[in-house]
């Protein structure tokens, strides 16, 4: 067998299992690669999917936006200021009792910027409370009886002054009911007895500052005519410490003379001071106490403050109403 050559296919090599093959045979042709189909996209196309857009999908209604906060009206935002007015004592008590009324006033309001300013003699001057004020709304409340010369006069002076606050000037306390209510309880305080009503022996001086501005002495007259009719009739009659005419003591005498020997004092003035004493001194009996701290001088201040507030009329006119 030598000289013969072996020939041994592929096939027929261990581990090959196809037919047998000649080494002398032609190659088979190589298999041809059939690419595979294309995915078919939603719409049907032969398109390959990330070429093909979605389908809209329908986006849930946006929820509605919250409606924006409304503006504050001007009623809705922070009120004026209460700025209380009061002439100014020497006397230390005045000013105490100033200060404790207008605690009162806040206790009735909470939540309103109440302060205090002078015309004279007394910390802190309205001036420099206003000052304290720029930029802001202020209603200037006369802590005073009547029309006179600070209420015309002296109060629109400083509010002009003071231009970077946007101020009104409110009626000043008198006359008007709830100054009666005060005076009659101040008089209750002092011995006044109900039973000397529409009596025969009974009067009452009403002890006031006085002022030289006919409508001051008007509005002090009106409160003694609204007086006596809450006191049944009682003879009420103005007098006063200074500037108008009758004093206290030449109208306690009349009264006297005429026989009215019950006469009382009621102080018309609004804390202790030198006028409020020599008023006292004068009364034949226990003088009633001034209006000071009483509950009706607390709600009258703000009555004042409320009118100003939503008046509306000019301020120039507003200072000069004395209405109830």
């Amino acid at each position: 067998m030598r000289g013969w050559k072996t020939s041994v296919t592929l096939a027929q090599r261990p581990g090959n299992l196809g037919p047998a093959r000649s080494a002398s045979s032609p190659p088979s042709p190589a298999p041809t690669r059939v690419p595979a189909p294309s995915p078919v996209s939603r719409n049907g196309t032969r398109r390959p999917m990330h070429r093909t857009r979605p389908l809209a999908v329908p986006r849930p209604p946006a929820a509605p936006r919250p409606p924006a906060a409304p503006r504050p009206s001007p009623a809705e935002a922070a009120p004026p200021t209460l700025l209380v007015v009061a002439h100014g004592s020497r006397d230390p008590k005045a000013l105490r009792t100033v200060l404790a009324l207008l605690d009162r006033v806040r206790d009735l309001r909470p939540g309103l910027d109440v302060r205090l300013g002078h015309i004279e003699l007394n910390q802190p001057l309205l001036p420099d409370t206003l000052d304290g004020l720029r930029g802001a709304d202020a209603v200037l409340v006369p802590l005073l009886l009547g029309r006179g010369h600070h209420v015309k006069h002296d109060l629109p002076a400083a509010a002009a002054a003071a231009p970077s606050v946007r101020t009104r000037i409110a009626a000043p306390l008198g006359p008007h009911p709830l100054l009666v209510e005060a005076l009659y309880g101040r008089l209750v305080e002092a011995g006044w007895n109900p039973a000397d009503e529409g009596g025969r022996r009974a009067a009452v001086v009403l002890a006031a500052a006085g002022s030289r501005d006919p409508d001051s002495a008007q509005d002090t007259r009106r409160t003694a005519r609204m007086l006596a009719e809450r006191l049944g009739g009682v003879p009420v009659v103005p007098a006063y410490a200074s500037a108008a005419t009758p004093t206290v003591p030449a109208a306690v005498r009349t009264l006297a003379a005429r026989g009215r020997h019950r006469t009382f004092v009621a102080s018309y003035f609004t804390a202790p001071g030198r006028f409020a004493s020599a008023a006292a001194s004068a009364a034949p009996r226990t003088a009633a106490l001034p209006l000071g701290t009483h509950p009706a001088m607390a709600r009258l201040l703000l009555h004042r403050y409320d009118q100003a507030v939503s008046s509306t009329a000019p301020a120039e006119v507003v200072r000069l109403l004395a209405s109830a």
